[in-house]
């Protein structure tokens, strides 16, 4: 809660289509009890999308400003933020306000698993990395768990600048400085990647100010962009050797005539 004395909502701005706008037009209906979850799939991949994460966080704790505080009757509280790391932990997000340490979850890199864990965390809000869609197999509650309770999606990039954007979300300075202190927090990180790291965010300032980018997708295509790989790993082929891939239990891609049939 460290961040609530040194920024606010106010020290972001945010553009729609090229138009001021504000995170309730990103996330529409945005509220205190939303669930924010990224998927994170290589090394500082997180930090691409943490203007929108440190500006949602600031968002939440307007929300409950009047209780906030660390003395005996006072509200200490994170945002239900949560980061997919997949494969293995990409980096240490807990300057950034992702706290206590697990709501940083590593997931095995298969699609179903990977859903599987955003559903168990019951995220409203879903953020991808920008890669090409690829089909997949999943078994339908774990379908229709998702789809009953995502509001929004995302595609962000690691890079910090997603092609055919339609969101721009500028940054603050406290806020760089949190990502940067998360960065050099990050043991499971080399030297050397933390250079590189650092030296690429150099890359999205603009007028002095980090600048991201993120383009709004559909749910379907969202669950498209889990991963680059549609092989089944230990844990889903367990199930499919079970259930004899009937598709009364499973939905294959392409997910967008299945989610909208």
């Amino acid at each position: 809660m460290h961040t609530i004395n040194i920024m606010s909502y106010a020290h972001f701005d945010f553009e729609v289509e090229g138009k001021p706008s504000s995170l309730e037009e990103i996330f529409p209906g945005f509220n205190m009890n939303d669930r924010i979850g990224i998927v994170v799939r290589q090394a500082g991949g997180g930090m691409g999308a943490s203007a929108l994460l440190m500006s949602a966080l600031t968002r939440f704790y307007d929300f409950h400003r009047p209780l906030l505080g660390d003395e005996p009757g006072r509200l200490r509280i994170y945002p239900e933020n949560f980061v997919f790391h997949v494969g293995q932990r990409h980096m240490n997000h807990s300057w950034m306000d992702i706290w206590p340490p697990h709501k940083e979850v590593v997931v095995e890199d298969d699609p179903e698993q990977i859903l599987e864990a955003i559903n168990d965390r019951g995220i409203t809000r879903l953020l991808v990395e920008d890669i090409s869609p690829l089909s997949a197999t999943f078994l339908r509650e774990t379908i229709s768990s998702a789809q009953h309770r995502t509001v929004s999606a995302l595609a962000y990039s690691p890079s910090g600048r997603v092609k055919k954007e339609d969101i721009t979300i500028v940054s603050c300075p406290a806020a760089e400085e949190n990502v940067l202190d998360s960065l050099n927090r990050s043991d499971e990180l080399s030297d050397e990647v933390k250079e590189q790291l650092r030296k690429w965010r150099q890359q999205l300032y603009v007028n002095g100010r980090i600048t991201e980018t993120y383009r709004r997708i559909d749910l379907s295509e969202a669950l498209q962009m889990l991963s680059p790989t549609n092989e089944q790993g230990e844990t889903t082929r367990s199930y499919m050797k079970t259930l004899g891939n009937n598709p009364i239990y499973t939905t294959s891609i392409p997910l967008l005539e299945k989610i909208n049939s």
